[in-house]
């Protein structure tokens, strides 16, 4: 038996980690209509073309091939149908896309009705095509949120973040403090030398020496001693994002940051702090609760900026939580230019800050401080008339200003969720 041996040529499909292709496709995949201001708010399925492009885009400058790999791929010849291996590649890796249930490709429903309507008759120079569009799942929505949170952490520093520690003392399970007599509504976590000590100092050494030799301790109920430890508070967060037409004005998406910021959110609260609650809140014209889960599908429009209306929906939403804090996380770039009247009316006044909309949104600035709630405002912006609006907002509901951008958004709201600190940054 003869054997004959030739070079090995590996898959290529070998050589690409996925989540690293994914990471470098967020911006298509978290896409705010930078791109396209006047599309579809509301549309969830993408142009599956932009996302063959983009992983074209990857593979060429990405660094996810080795340069042997391209001048391979971009030197082979095209097969029978004019497909360069390249192209060959490109709907591979969308294919596997799917398979992990990355994205899902949608059917293209025009062209199968065109098809039945035509009773199964096809156009002499019309070739069958595959699905056109594409929608991101929550596992890549999930993955996108992890790699953001893991990105802005390693920013940050090293750190160890678990529950929201305060300056009180619980009984808790773990020991840091000295014990304390037990009191109605303590975890029954119980020192049991303390408990003990308790019993034989009421009793006294002449009670027990009369005992003899059958020596016995009862302990009563103002003998229990419980062991404290450090209070971990729980906290209800709003976070409020702006999808007004100045997120992608002036050459610069803001909102697509924004987005990024709060899939990391939402990833660390879910993983860090289980017993948190996070809720989103979009304004524009008005202002509307989005699941976490359309989180990533959400994009800005033509809109006015109603800061009230979103300041109110998160009030009543914070209301009805029953936790130790409760704040807003508010990030925008622009000022309050709308107003929802009592008749239901909208308002708009885009021209410097309007005296009746300021007014009513230092309203309900105050309203959410007699609530309880703390306003922490990220703004992406640094006009004059702003800074002092915003600092304003922070003087009134005694919560922290912070001036940022689009690129070091993710590290101030990330740094402020995790420390609470009180002093304002500038």
């Amino acid at each position: 038996m003869r054997y004959k041996y030739s070079r090995f040529v590996g898959d290529d499909l070998e050589g690409i980690d996925l989540e690293d292709l994914l990471s470098k496709l967020s911006d298509l995949l978290l896409a705010s209509g930078f791109d396209d201001p006047y599309g579809s708010s509301g549309g969830e399925s993408r142009d599956l073309s932009s996302l063959y492009d983009a992983i074209l885009e990857a593979l060429l400058n990405g660094g996810l091939l080795s340069d042997e790999a391209l001048e391979r791929l971009m030197g082979d010849p095209a097969d029978a149908d004019g497909r360069s291996a390249l192209e060959d590649l490109v709907d591979k890796l969308v294919r596997r896309m799917a398979e992990e249930g990355y994205i899902t490709l949608a059917p293209d429903l025009e062209a199968e009705r065109v098809r039945r309507d035509g009773a199964g008759r096809f156009d002499e120079g019309r070739d069958e095509e595959g699905p056109t569009q594409f929608e991101v799942t929550d596992k890549g929505l999930d993955f996108l949120g992890y790699r953001a949170l893991r990105d802005l952490l390693g920013s940050i520093g090293k750190s160890h973040f678990g529950r929201h520690d305060t300056r009180d003392f619980a009984t808790g399970v773990e020991t840091s403090a000295a014990p304390k007599p037990y009191e109605f509504g303590d975890t029954l976590n119980l020192d049991a030398s303390a408990t003990v000590l308790n019993a034989v100092q009421r009793l006294g050494a002449g009670a027990l020496a009369a005992g003899g030799g059958a020596l016995s301790i009862d302990v009563e109920h103002e003998d229990l001693m419980v062991v404290q430890g450090e209070y971990q508070s729980s906290c209800a967060t709003v976070v409020m994002l702006d999808c007004s037409h100045s997120m992608i004005l002036y050459g610069e998406d803001r909102f697509t940051p924004a987005k990024r910021v709060a899939l990391a959110l939402s990833n660390l609260i879910r993983h860090q702090y289980p017993g948190d609650a996070l809720h989103l809140v979009l304004f524009h014209d008005s202002a509307e609760e989005v699941p976490l889960s359309r989180l990533a599908r959400v994009r800005v429009g033509p809109y006015y900026t109603n800061t009230r209306e979103g300041l109110r929906l998160a009030r009543r939403i914070l209301e009805r939580q029953r936790k130790d804090m409760r704040q807003i996380v508010m990030i925008t770039d622009g000022k309050p230019s709308a107003l929802t009247l009592p008749d239901g009316r909208i308002y708009r006044n885009a021209f410097g800050l309007d005296p009746l909309v300021v007014g009513e949104t230092f309203a309900e600035v105050a309203a959410c401080r007699k609530a309880g709630i703390m306003i922490n405002t990220f703004m992406l912006a640094r006009d004059y008339d702003l800074v002092a609006f915003v600092r304003r907002v922070a003087e009134i509901c005694h919560g922290k200003a912070y001036f940022t951008t689009p690129e070091t958004l993710g590290q101030y709201v990330l740094f402020d969720y995790v420390t609470k600190k009180t002093r304002t940054v500038h």
